[in-house]
């Protein structure tokens, strides 16, 4: 290992925290880690790593400390000690929670006399080290870029703004995506099931329906920024017509529609609203208010 190379540090060692680490470890970087089961640290060290005696030797000035533990809690139970120097230290916080949590913990690291980064790792732990392993990261760029050519040893590493929550915020905003698609996937899965036909034949039809619709976005998010919805495509009453016949079939061949008939819910509202000659994205509306007694 060359030892010119940037330094890191990584609190916590679980699945991810053992990836990231040995991605640090991959691309040269001397890596130092601390865990409180210290045996999961063997490998690490076999590899090269450097256990820490302690999280105030882990933490020197001038470190970069890559934080993955349970949740926000065990960040303070661990690091806001009278024992733990954060002085000079900069955190990459890459703990899942809320933006609010972020951003308060943002405020503690500066009373603490630390840099704070706030980050969302969207991969699972064999992708870290690959392009594919994407990094959300939030803060003043002027505490990341210093760090750059360490964390790109992750993976792609995207810097989202100044703002601390939003790395939070563009994690849960991905996981709306995801549990989406799949809810609508098994859907339709289950509507055709019914008819005899299995998922994985169903499965190739709606990866193309899921792609089409994917290339819609940029310009949805257009008619949602400028506020206006004309409909170039189709109009949302004519939508909560094709809504109908979801759910009437749903319940005609005995398939749950309680999905179908949320999304309906909130089409009607915008309707009842006077939004029916809009096109679709015009239910950000409706997404946008809190819930509804």
């Amino acid at each position: 290992m060359e030892r010119n190379e940037p330094s890191v540090t990584v609190i916590g060692l679980g699945l991810m925290g053992r990836a990231l680490a040995g991605a640090f470890l991959k691309a040269g970087h001397p890596t130092t880690v601390w865990n409180r089961t210290t045996a999961k640290a063997d490998r690490l060290v076999a590899d090269g790593a450097r256990l820490a005696p302690s999280l105030t030797a882990a933490l020197r000035p001038g470190t970069l400390a890559a934080v993955c533990l349970t949740d926000y809690p065990a960040l303070y139970e661990l690091l806001d000690t009278d024992e733990v120097d954060l002085t000079g230290t900069t955190l990459l916080q890459l703990t899942s929670g809320s933006s609010g949590q972020a951003r308060d913990a943002a405020r503690w690291a500066e009373r603490r006399g630390a840099r704070y980064l706030d980050g969302a790792i969207m991969a699972v732990p064999p992708a870290i080290g690959t392009a594919e392993a994407v990094i959300l990261t939030s803060g003043p760029r002027t505490d990341l870029d210093p760090h750059r050519p360490v964390l790109d040893a992750l993976g792609t590493v995207d810097h989202l703004g100044t703002d601390h929550g939003l790395a939070a915020l563009y994690d849960v905003a991905g996981l709306a995506m995801m549990w989406s698609v799949l809810n609508a996937w098994l859907q339709g899965t289950a509507l055709v099931r019914t008819a005899g036909v299995d998922a994985t034949t169903y499965a190739g039809f709606a990866r193309t329906i899921a792609a089409g619709v994917a290339d819609w976005l940029p310009g949805y998010a257009e008619q949602i920024d400028s506020g206006s919805f004309p409909a170039e495509v189709s109009a949302l009453e004519t939508d909560a017509r094709a809504m109908a016949h979801l759910v009437e079939e749903s319940e005609a061949v005995g398939v749950n529609a309680e999905l179908p008939r949320l999304i309906q819910a909130m089409a009607h509202r915008a309707l009842a609203a006077g939004h029916g000659g809009e096109q679709y994205p015009v239910l950000i509306e409706e997404f946008s208010r809190p819930r509804r007694d």
